[in-house]
């Protein structure tokens, strides 16, 4: 199976109807893995696809990957997430394309954010050192509660305790904007974008 064979896009409305096989996707993996997660619903991943928080990978109409992003103190700080691909997809590049536009998305967004990435994982973090992440200490990281709360899920969070959160089993990766030219992402994106903040500003 090749990569041109696979539609990769900023994920809008017709595409929430892939929420629940989303979820279950990344809920099997992690059992494969024997990792924990942070279980999100399926209103929640729903709401990212909706605000153009999202990317989604599809063969046809079959699902075949998916990722998200969210904003920590204030949009200061930023994450992908959630990055999966089907099964039956895996070993075809989808990953990396996946990778590649929420990253492009995520610095589109917020051009001043730091985007940052928790991952044991040797291809992710391959992909993180291309797209320009860097390895860093944790304390380098969000202080937002709220994201450290997902670890709580992991297999591994008595390591995160024990270490008063300064390293666990992950890597700590961050990329710093200030470092590299601006990303380019599709005029039809921008423009969802910029109709979400007008409905937003007048709400």
């Amino acid at each position: 199976m090749d990569i041109s064979e696979f539609t990769v896009e900023v994920a809008s409305e017709e595409h929430v109807k892939y929420v629940d096989e989303i979820l279950a996707t990344i809920e099997d993996a992690a059992k494969v893995r024997g990792t924990g997660i942070a279980r999100r619903k399926p209103e929640y991943v729903a709401q990212k696809i909706r605000e153009v928080k999202a990317v989604i990978a599809l063969h046809g109409e079959r699902f075949a990957g998916f990722s998200y992003i969210e904003t920590w103190e204030g949009k200061h700080y930023v994450t992908t997430s959630g990055l999966i691909v089907h099964p039956d997809f895996r070993g075809c590049g989808v990953a990396k394309k996946i990778k590649d536009l929420t990253f492009s998305l995520a610095r589109i967004r917020w051009p001043h954010a730091k985007i940052f990435s928790l991952t044991s994982g040797a291809a992710v973090m391959a992909m993180n050192t291309a797209l320009g992440y860097k390895p860093v200490t944790f304390a380098e990281l969000t202080h937002d509660e709220a994201f450290w709360k997902g670890c709580e899920g992991c297999v591994n969070v008595d390591v995160l305790r024990r270490t008063g959160r300064k390293y666990c089993i992950c890597t700590g990766m961050l990329f710093d904007p200030e470092e590299h030219l601006p990303a380019k992402i599709p005029q039809e994106v921008l423009d969802r974008i910029k109709k979400i903040d007008a409905e937003k500003s007048t709400s």
